[in-house]
């Protein structure tokens, strides 16, 4: 199999910002978790309020097994990237939100201690369909653009590309305070943009010579529009323009789950 549940604990937590913590996660199995490093995807299963395990069913057919599940007692499931993997264990940073706006999985980590349980659905090989950043050979540099639902997906890419070439990138955040220390390679620049402004930045920028390959990420409707102005106005071919909307203003992600059906 490409992709294997994993019963998961936390083990640890920390505050990065006023609006992100990490959570450290641990399991016996997970030796056979297998990221493939950069943008690396998985999909993370929180139990509801009133449990205390996740209700997962598993299997090849557990996706419409959990669809057809009752919302108010199969688990809350979220998509969410490896900021970092260390044998038995691995990082998730979660964007948290106010308690008025906080959706059920940012109000989980906002919450969680050592010793609360998930359910993690991850790849067990590394060449696998949840890594999204792959930049082909003859490419010259890369351009990145971001926002806070981006920052461990950006820090795993530039982690990733290390000196093997330049790489252009614009991260929006709320606040001054959700700055952070990424990984940044010779060659690397890094623009922060408080308040937002990307597309209006990438827009004005004197962009390098040669062959681009762009990863685009986070809202829909702005990598919607940054991949159109790459596109139809940079002239960037569309397949060397990869893009991600990691939400969408108005929607929660089992808004989004529900479309999908």
């Amino acid at each position: 199999m490409t992709f294997d549940f994993f019963d998961v604990t936390v083990l640890r937590k920390e505050l990065l910002s006023p609006s992100a913590v990490r959570l450290v996660f641990g399991g016996a199995d997970l030796a056979a978790f297998t990221s493939g490093g950069r943008d690396q995807r998985f999909k993370l299963f929180l139990p509801q309020p009133h449990q205390r395990a996740a209700v997962v069913p598993r299997g090849e057919d557990w996706y419409p097994r959990w669809r057809a599940a009752d919302p108010a007692t199969r688990a809350v499931m979220r998509t969410y990237t490896v900021r970092e993997q260390r044998g038995d264990e691995f990082d998730v940073d979660f964007a948290v939100h106010d308690t008025v706006t906080a959706g059920p999985a940012s109000a989980w980590a906002r919450h969680a201690r050592p010793g609360d349980r998930a359910v993690v659905l991850a790849p067990t090989v590394a060449d696998n369909g949840g890594v999204d950043f792959r930049p082909p050979q003859d490419t010259d540099w890369v351009l990145l653009t971001g926002d806070e639902t981006a920052l461990p997906a950006l820090a795993g890419i530039l982690a990733w590309v290390g000196t093997s070439m330049p790489v252009r990138a614009w991260i929006e955040v709320h606040d001054a305070a959700d700055v952070r220390d990424l990984p940044r390679p010779e060659g690397a620049e890094l623009t922060w943009l408080v308040g937002g402004g990307v597309l209006d930045a990438v827009r004005a920028a004197d962009l390098p010579a040669g062959t681009p390959y762009a990863w685009v990420a986070g809202e829909s409707g702005v990598v919607r529009s940054v991949r159109r102005h790459l596109v139809h106005e940079r002239g960037i071919d569309r397949r060397r323009v990869m893009f991600t909307g990691y939400w969408r203003r108005g929607a929660t992600e089992d808004d989004l789950i529900a479309e999908a059906a």
